[in-house]
This record gives structure tokens, sequence and C-alpha cells, in this order.
């Protein structure tokens, strides 16, 4: 059933953008209180936007390849993330978690499961792979019938949603050699078993929730797992551009902030100036802020365009996210952080929080650091060839 679907990737991108207004409601309550952002994800849920991230033979929008579709997706993400970056992270690890189970060999039956409650009932899904700071690697042994998960991940943003809502985990499961290889199950967030910690109260993004969560033995049914597999050679420039879309998004939310109450209040920045409207200061700084968003999106998009058909080997293609991650990351970061110079002192009040455009574009641009970025790049550029990525980034 595709009533009422977006019926194209570009649909998709417009009814995120036309949902702007009515997400960005929300956003300063989801950051004040470190909420779930429950009512923006329903909004988006009911709108069906994950239907791009389900492949056509399940009814999906996504076809043409690992990352068809992919310039929609990073688009979608851009115009939600703008209305509330918690809300934006949610709904990206969702896309990403559902590219990766719908490239894996999960049971046809339990995929086409999921392909309608992604569509029809806005099923939100986790990355629980972080282990950094927790006690030990996650483990799996084989039971009649599945397998049982145990063990400590630190960091699962969207598992705030809880109920029905699943948790894609990594962990080692041990073969009957003793030898141990990676694997991943689906785990619903209401499963007695497991323990959300509620521990998420960062500076920003406070809305992810991206909490701790324990596995105490969790029993997960056969056609529920799977075996991981080698990621696909273009998956790094694929989360990138994921990562530069929820920073793009940002600063494009924090901008359209900074404009809208120029124009209520049409503060000028000295009184020489009649008004903001008359004020070449306002003028020129709006002038630099949009070019360098604008430059930051023309990037995103154009590269994950080429993703969806890469004109060039992985090596290549990973240069190129990793610069549009450093493009937008900066425009957000230098958006955010002069929203104030702009909208002056009676902007700083609560009752706007702007500052949280700020401290989101920190907190997530914080995930790696921009000089390892820009000196793997530099790295490529002198040597003609991508460099060793574990000299430049940890897993």
């Amino acid at each position: 059933m595709t009533d009422g679907l977006p019926q194209t990737g570009r649909e998709v991108v417009d009814r995120a953008r036309e949902l702007r207004p009515r997400l960005a409601k929300d956003a300063a309550r989801i950051d004040a209180e470190g909420a779930d952002p429950t009512e923006n994800m329903r909004l988006l849920g009911e709108a069906g936007l994950h239907r791009i991230s389900v492949p056509a033979e399940f009814g999906g929008l996504w076809d043409g390849g690992p990352y068809g579709g992919w310039r929609e997706t990073v688009e979608a993400i851009t115009e939600i993330a703008a209305a509330d970056g918690s809300t934006g992270q949610c709904w990206a690890t969702t896309a990403l978690v559902a590219r990766e189970l719908y490239g894996s060999d999960l049971d046809a039956g339990t995929k086409r499961q999921l392909a309608g409650e992604l569509m029809h009932e806005g099923r939100r899904l986790v990355a629980s792979n972080a282990e950094t700071g927790g006690t030990g690697p996650v483990t799996g042994r084989r039971v009649d019938g599945g397998l049982v998960v145990s063990g400590t991940k630190t960091f699962n943003t969207d598992s705030g949603g809880g109920g029905r809502d699943l948790a894609c985990v990594s962990f080692a499961l041990a073969g009957p050699d003793g030898a141990s290889a990676r694997h991943h199950a689906l785990i619903r967030l209401d499963d007695p078993a497991l323990e959300a910690r509620g521990d998420w109260d960062n500076m920003g993004q406070r809305g992810t929730f991206s909490q701790t969560i324990v596995y105490r033995d969790v029993f997960v049914p056969d056609g529920w797992h799977f075996a991981s597999h080698e990621p696909d050679p273009y998956f790094l420039c694929a989360v990138m551009l994921l990562h530069a879309a929820i920073l793009q998004g940002i600063g494009e939310g924090a901008f359209e902030a900074a404009v809208g109450y120029l124009r209520e209040l049409d503060r000028p920045s000295m009184p020489r100036f009649g008004s903001a409207a008359a004020d070449p200061l306002i003028h020129r700084q709006l002038g630099e802020m949009s070019s360098e968003l604008a430059a930051g999106r023309a990037l995103m998009v154009a590269t994950a365009a080429e993703l969806e058909d890469p004109p060039v080997d992985a090596g290549e293609m990973g240069i190129r996210g990793f610069r549009s991650k450093v493009a937008s990351t900066r425009a957000g970061l230098d958006v955010s952080s002069r929203l104030h110079d702009l909208t002056g002192a009676r902007s700083t009040s609560n009752r706007y929080r702007f500052d949280r455009f700020w401290r989101n574009a920190r907190t997530f641009g914080s995930h790696d650091s921009l000089d390892v970025k820009n000196a793997l790049i530099g790295d490529y550029e002198l040597a003609g060839k991508f460099p060793i990525l574990s000299d430049y980034v940890k897993f």
C-alpha cells in the first residue's frame, strides 16, 4: 500500500521542507528538557519520509545501487536538522541503519515486515555500536531458536522512543571452534532484559537520547539477526555526507532564526542606521553567511549525487565526502556562533534559546576532529592516493 506515501525522492525532500515550521515549534522545549523529539518523529513518520530508505522491491523508493537516492536523503536530513538538530540526527540514524539492514543477509520476511513499519508506522532504528567507556565487548552466544546478547553499548542515538523501536546491536558471536565473528541483532527497546540508562545529558543535541544501553542476556530469535559483512567501500563517503547534512541543517536553521528575528525587531547594529533593513553591516554579515551556507550545501548535494553512481574510485569519493563534511561543519559552526552578533543581547533570552544552534553544532561537530580530516585530505593532495585510514581514524 503506497497511498499517501511520497511517490518520488524529490517529494520526500519537499515534504521535509514543508514540515520545517512545525518541527521547529518544539525545538526549544526539546533542547531545554533534553526530551526525545517524540512529536516531531511522529510527524515525520506520518509523512512517510522513510520510504526513501526502503528498497523498491519492498515498496520503497530506494533504487539503483547501495546509495540510490542518497542526494535526496541528505537533502531531507538537512531540512529536518534545520528545524531541530536532534530530530535531524534521529531521523538520519534510522536512514543509515535501514541502509545497513537492507544491504545485509537479514531474513527476507523480516526485511518485508520492517519495510511496512518504516513506511507506515514511523518505526525508529538505533545504531547500537559504540563501546568506548563501557565494560568490555558485547558478546553473543547461540541457543535453541536464536541467540543471546550480553554487554553494554555506550552511545545509542534515537533510543528515546522506546516501545517497538529497534536497536541494531553489533557484537562478537562465539563460534563452535571458540573463534568469534562480528554479528548484528535487532532488539526491541521494550525488551525487559534491556536496561536504558537515560544518562545522555550533553551540552547540545540533547534530544538525541544517545544514552547507554545494557543488554542482559537478551534473547534474539532466528530471523532477527545476521552476520556482519565488509562495509561497502563507498560507505565512508556516505557517512561523511550524512554528518555534513546534520551540520549544514543546523547552520541553515540558525541563519533562518537570525533573519526572522531581525525582520521582526528591525534592530540596527549602530544608531546611525535607522533599521536593520537599512544597515549595511548587517547586510554584509548576512551575505557572508548566506554564501558560506550555499557553498556547503552545493558541495554536499553535488557529492551525494555523484555517490549514487560514483564516477571515481572509493578513495577519491571518500576524500570528497571528507571535504563536504569540513565545509558544512565550518559553515554550521560559523553561522551559529555569530548569530548573536547580529541579533543582539535581547536575543539571548531563554524565550528563544538561540544558543541551542551553536551548542548543537559544537556537540555534533566534536564527533571527530576537523583537523584530522584536513590532515587526511592534505596527505591525499600531496601523495596522490588515499592515506591509510587507520592512521587518522580510530575504529
